[in-house]
Formats: structure tokens, C-alpha cells, sequence
């Protein structure tokens, strides 16, 4: 579907903000230089009469996003965690796309649930109240199951939704490509391969059997982890278009006022939500990809509910290494360190300067050390990291995405639970604990043992690579002056060597 009929939808996308008053807003929002706002005002003005009308009794930002579709409203939703990059105002108002977006028709989501699990519904559910929450992809009913009496949530697909959210990204795609075109220093934040991305991250949510089956895994992971718990998920009821698990009963996390009604620490709830994301994210390498606030609750005994599995973020064994060691240098101040490991990983070219880099790092890290959320602008945070990002050629690392804007909602949700949360000092007990038990010589020894298990498995494929290795020696027609197959062979031999002595001591 893409191509250039595409240009009509980012058209309308303008004349949808500019027509239903949320030009003004977001620019204004935003701080953006006059002659962007005299660009957008001209343009906006030009094509408003293409532009959708959107809810009247909604926000003006809320209304362009909503009247122009899902994938809109997801990068809304990140926003609304971000106050001190949009403002508090437009924050609350971007806040009702978290959970509270206008819903499909009850009767078309019982039409969906009989004919996904291909029961009557009566069968099933003796009860189906209309829907408590709408999203952009689903909304969410309470119900009562027919033969335990006990209360669910049932997660349905808004009709339709896969067509919408294809033509969304379509039009993501054009606008990438042709950022790249128009702007060639771009092209090192990959605008394309973010979108392909986010493609790749949206097509998941549209299955809710992988929903299903994130949250299983979910629920394994952190089955242990205090103050915290995820909804069991009825496998025998959930299918493609729907899901089924335990209610979850509790507070909104958004939503302070009930927060200190309810006798609960704010402060605590902002440390833990941090701490549970940097635990899911360096110790399992599995993490939920979409904290914000309309997507956990806070039960009666204290504990975070995290539900909306959707969006799950997972990142290799070295990548885990990699992230610890710079938010671990980032707290120590150890900024040459936090160099180091940009350059070992890749992320910065290797013809950049490390001690140009290093302080660099610095003039982001010092300002901000030590000092709670509330004297941080974030915005002008991320203005000075992207200037440094772009001084020194860094490319934007696709498969860091979902990690990075997640850790940006959850500093945000953080924030939003206690201005004056020390971001630091939260994060150190669990970054320090993870680079204890991750890098030096006990992570060295596991290490080693892994790759024995490794070889111990292709013990028996030895001698046929090395005899595989030989043949190809002897045909070439003129061996080179200094054979390569007997130093290969040695290592063969040492590794098979080194994994029988370490099986055989562990």
C-alpha cells in the first residue's frame, strides 16, 4: 500500500491539527522557532479544509489525534507522560488517549468474542459489562465467567483496526523516506528502520495470542519480584481478536488524588516503578513496552498491577552489558568509561576521538547529577544529547528503540508520582547489583562454561569440520605459502580441551 497516494494522508494530517485548533497548541507547546510556526501556520492554513473535524467535545490536540487514527494516538500516548517537554496542560489532555478514548459498540464486541471462540456468548460469560476502558487498539470489558463465577477482563480488537493502523504506518513510511531525500543529516537516526520498527512492534499488538503469550512469560519472570503482580491469562478463552484474564482491581497509577486517598507513598510507587523496569530490563532481557500510567494500577495491599501486554521489549545478554555499564558510568561520573563502551559497542565510529567524546558525555552527565526530577528540564536535556549525538556520527541503534522510549515513559511516570525523585540514586541499587553479578570474573567463569556447553554439544561435528577444513586445503591449486589448517585445528583442539576440564570441575 505504500506509495505516493500516501502524500494525501500527510497532508490531511496537517490540515486535521491546523483545522481543529491544534497547531497553535503543539507549537506553542513545543517552543518551536518562528519561522517553523510561520512554515506551519502558512501550510495549515492553506489546506485546512481538508482536515478532519474530530470530537468537538474533545481537546484540541486529543481531537486531531483521535480523528486521525491509531498510530497517532500511540505517539500521543508517549507524550502524555512527558509534562515538562509538552507542558502539564497538554500532558493532561494527551492523558485521555491512555485509556479513555471513545468506545466501539458493546453488541459488536460480544459479536467478536462469540465468533473468535465460536461459543454463544452465554455460554461463556454471565456477565459483559460495557466497556471501562478504551484504547487505540482495543478496549477492555469487565465480565463474570459463567462456570467459576470469577471477574475477568476481556481484552477485544476494535473492528477494523488492522486496515487502519496499515494506513498509518504507510504514511509514516512516506515521511520517513522522505526526510531521508530532503535531509541527508538524518539519515544517520535511520528514520526508515525506526518505522520498520515500529511496524514490526504494532503488528504483535494486533495478535492477541501473542499478547496471551507475553504476559505468560511476563507473569514467569517476575513472579517473585515484591510489590509487584500480573493478571493470570485464561488460554482456554483468548484467541486472535480476544483476550481473557483476572480483573485487576486496584487504583490508576495516573491518577494521584485516589493515589493519596488510599493511604498509598507516592514516593515509593515512583522508586518502584523505575527499579521493576531496570530489573525486567538487565536481569530478564524481557520488559513491558508501554508503562504509562492508563496501563497499571495500584491494588489495595500496595502492590503495582501491570497489565496490556502488547507492546514487549526484549534485548540480548550484551546489550544488557552494554546499558548497565552506561547508566553505571553515568552514576559513577565515570565518563571516559562511558565512552569506552559506546566505541567496544559499536554505537560510536571508531575514527571519533574517545577523550572529545568523554567530555562531551560530560557536559550531558555533571549538569544533572544529583538533582531531583523537578529542576531537570528534559527538554533541554535531549536537545543538548542530540547535538552530541550528532557531532560524533552516533546512528540511532533500531534495536534500542522500545528499550529507550520506554525508559523515557517510566522517568516520566516516575516523575509524575514524585517531582522530586532522585533518578540517580533509584537506579543505582540495581544497576550496581547487575554489574556484580554480570561483568567481571564470576560473569567471565559463566561465560566460559556456556561456551563449553556449546562446544561440548558440536563435540562430535569436530573432526568432521576439520577433515571438511582439509579437504578444502587440498584443493585449492596453489596452496598459500602459510596454511591456516593446522593453527584451526589446534583451536579445535584447545576448545574441546578447555570445555571437557571445565564440565568436568563444574
Amino acid at each position: 500500500m505504500r506509495g505516493p497516494h500516501n502524500v494525501w494522508r500527510l497532508i490531511r494530517t496537517g490540515a486535521t491539527f491546523q483545522r481543529s485548533g491544534a497547531m497553535g497548541v503543539v507549537l506553542q507547546a513545543m517552543d518551536a522557532p518562528r519561522p517553523v510556526r510561520v512554515l506551519a501556520r502558512t501550510m495549515g492554513w492553506t489546506f485546512a479544509w481538508l482536515g478532519h473535524r474530530g470530537d468537538p467535545d474533545l481537546p484540541p490536540v486529543t481531537r486531531a489525534l483521535t480523528a486521525l487514527g491509531p498510530a497517532y494516538i500511540k505517539f500521543g500516548q508517549i507524550l502524555s507522560t512527558r509534562p515538562d517537554l509538552v507542558g502539564s496542560d497538554l500532558a493532561t489532555q494527551l492523558r485521555v488517549l491512555q485509556d479513555q478514548l471513545p468506545p466501539f459498540a458493546t453488541d459488536i464486541a460480544k459479536q467478536t468474542v462469540e465468533t473468535e471462540l465460536e461459543r454463544p456468548l452465554g455460554d461463556i460469560l454471565a456477565s459483559f459489562d460495557d466497556p471501562v476502558a478504551a484504547a487505540s487498539i482495543a478496549q477492555v470489558h469487565k465480565a463474570t465467567l459463567a462456570e467459576t463465577g470469577e471477574e475477568v477482563a476481556v481484552k477485544v480488537l476494535r473492528p477494523g483496526i488492522e486496515r487502519a493502523f496499515r494506513k498509518d504506518i504507510d504514511a509514516f513510511y512516506l515521511a520517513a523516506s522522505t526526510i531521508e531525500l530532503l535531509s541527508p543529516a538524518s539519515r544517520r537516526l535511520r528514520p526508515m528502520d525506526v518505522v520498520d520498527h515500529f511496524d514490526g512492534v504494532v503488528r504483535g499488538e494486533l495478535d492477541l495470542r501473542m499478547e496471551s503469550a507475553s504476559a505468560s512469560e511476563f507473569a514467569a519472570n517476575t513472579s517473585d519480584d515484591a510489590g509487584f503482580a500480573v493478571p493470570n491469562t485464561n488460554w482456554g478463552l483468548s484467541g486472535r481478536r480476544v483476550m481473557v484474564q483476572s480483573w485487576a482491581e486496584g487504583v490508576p497509577l495516573g491518577d494521584n488524588d485516589a493515589i493519596d486517598a488510599a493511604g498509598h507513598n507516592r514516593r515509593d510507587l515512583g522508586e518502584r516503578v523505575l527499579q521493576l523496569f531496570l530489573n525486567h530490563a538487565l536481569r530478564d532481557g524481557f520488559f513491558h513496552g508501554d508503562m504509562h500510567q492508563g496501563n497499571m494500577k495500584v491494588a489495595a495491599n500496595g502492590d503495582i498491577i501491570a497489565y496490556d501486554f502488547g507492546i514487549m521489549g526484549r534485548i540480548d545478554e550484551y546489550t544488557r552489558r552494554v546499558y548497565a555499564e552506561i547508566l553505571f558510568g553515568f552514576i559513577r561520573r565515570d565518563y571516559q568509561r562511558v565512552a569506552e563502551v559506546h566505541f567496544e559497542a559499536g554505537y560510536v565510529p571508531a575514527d571519533q576521538d574517545v577523550a572529545e567524546f568523554a567530555r562531551a558525555l560530560r557536559s550531558v552527565g555533571d549538569p544533572i547529577f544529583g538533582m531531583d526530577a523537578s529542576h531537570i528540564s528534559m527538554g533541554r536535556l535531549l536537545s543538548h544529547l542530540f547535538d552530541v549525538t550528532e557531532q560524533f556520527g552516533m546512528q540511532t541503534r533500531t534495536e534500542l528503540i522500545l528499550l529507550q522510549r520506554t525508559m523515557v515513559v517510566v522517568e516520566g511516570v516516575a516523575r509524575s508520582l514524585d517531582p522530586h525523585l532522585n533518578i540517580w540514586e533509584v537506579a543505582k541499587p540495581i544497576v550496581e547489583g547487575y554489574i556484580k553479578t554480570h561483568i567481571g570474573p564470576r560473569a567471565m567463569l559463566r561465560d566460559l562454561g556456556k561456551t563449553a556447553l556449546v562446544l561440548s554439544r558440536f563435540g562430535p561435528k569436530l573432526p568432521e569440520l576439520a577433515e571438511a577444513m582439509l579437504v578444502r586445503q587440498m584443493a585449492q591449486p596453489e596452496p598459500p605459502k602459510r596454511t591456516r589448517i593446522w593453527p584451526a585445528i589446534a583451536w579445535m583442539a584447545v576448545g574441546a580441551a578447555a570445555a571437557t576440564t571445565i564440565i568436568w570441575l563444574t
